[in-house]
């Protein structure tokens, strides 16, 4: 493998007037946090408790041992929606936050890859949606749909999610996102790249015959894995990234002894830092920052991460 710079030169990216304004108040809630804490006021504790200054902040002041737990600090109720009762995918399982206190939440859809079923992906729904996230993990319209038709299920998965569900009322439609797996993988870039307004993408250990991708505007962090051989990172997930505008928010995550189906099962690794970037970029949430930058080091579970650092979205 060529060796690549680890770190990449900080431009703001994409956003709105609206959304750019949204950020500038989640870096003045960080702000209000230290000055807080240097009076001796102390961190948030409670997922009831949320910055004034940032109204899409929810949680408590995260930990790395709260975000690498198996549940966050909220409880999760999950409902099953019928391939029967929806169009344009395949049905799935919604995972939300039992609490109403706190308000809308931001939503993530996640799609299986070629040949597989929401059933290898499912650990993420519970397991994001703990941390304060509606997430819908999803089964596609058959198990050979290729990239661009993963991409397209996702979003009607999102649209379904946001004005059809029986939870719509708990998802904030402006705060929205991708993730998938292989195929699902390359349909999370197909979905960022015909939905510019999505607030993040996170393609697991991806695969798509279109290696370019200069048209995403959505922060997107991409995960590979030394020991890929189905999408191997030199032809897959490295292209896909290095592709990628140098003045978008976007990080590469190889990790360490893993392999394509590293993200079929639990993954300390692949939660932290899914977690972190959902945080960051759909809830706009600065206490984040923490983990993504500095960059994180190679180690036991990480071969490389590659980045830009600090985020300017």
């Amino acid at each position: 493998m060529q060796l690549h710079p680890h770190t990449d030169s900080p431009t703001p990216t994409r956003a709105t007037r609206g959304r750019r304004a949204g950020r500038r108040a989640g870096r003045l809630a960080g702000a209000a946090a230290a000055l807080a804490l240097a009076i001796g006021l102390g961190p948030l504790t409670s997922p009831g408790a949320h910055a004034a200054d940032n109204p899409y902040e929810r949680g408590p002041a995260p930990t790395t041992s709260g975000i690498e737990a198996l549940r966050g600090p909220y409880a999760v109720s999950q409902t099953s929606v019928s391939s029967l009762s929806v169009t344009g995918f395949g049905g799935g399982t919604i995972y939300y936050p039992t609490s109403t206190s706190d308000g809308t939440f931001g939503a993530v859809a996640i799609s299986p890859g070629y040949t597989a079923y929401e059933s290898s992906i499912a650990w993420l729904g519970p397991r994001l949606a703990s941390q304060g996230f509606v997430v819908f993990t999803i089964d596609t319209l058959t198990t050979l749909d290729q990239p661009e038709s993963r991409g397209r299920q996702l979003l009607a998965a999102l649209d379904h999610l946001t004005q059809r569900s029986s939870v719509r009322g708990r998802v904030d439609a402006s705060r929205l996102g991708v993730m998938g797996h292989s195929m699902g993988g390359g349909g999370s870039l197909e979905a960022a790249k015909s939905r510019p307004a999505l607030q993040a993408a996170i393609p697991l250990t991806p695969w798509n015959l279109d290696k370019t991708w200069p048209e995403v505007t959505t922060p997107t962090l991409i995960f590979g894995a030394d020991g890929d051989t189905i999408a191997p990172v030199a032809s897959h997930a490295e292209p896909f990234y290095s592709s990628l505008s140098s003045s978008l928010d976007r990080g590469y995550l190889e990790l360490n002894s893993a392999t394509h189906f590293t993200p079929n099962s639990s993954h300390t690794t692949i939660a932290k830092y899914s977690v972190s970037w959902l945080k960051r970029f759909i809830d706009n949430d600065p206490r984040y920052e923490q983990f993504l930058c500095p960059l994180p080091r190679p180690g036991l579970t990480i071969e490389e991460y590659r980045g830009n650092c600090p985020h300017g979205s």
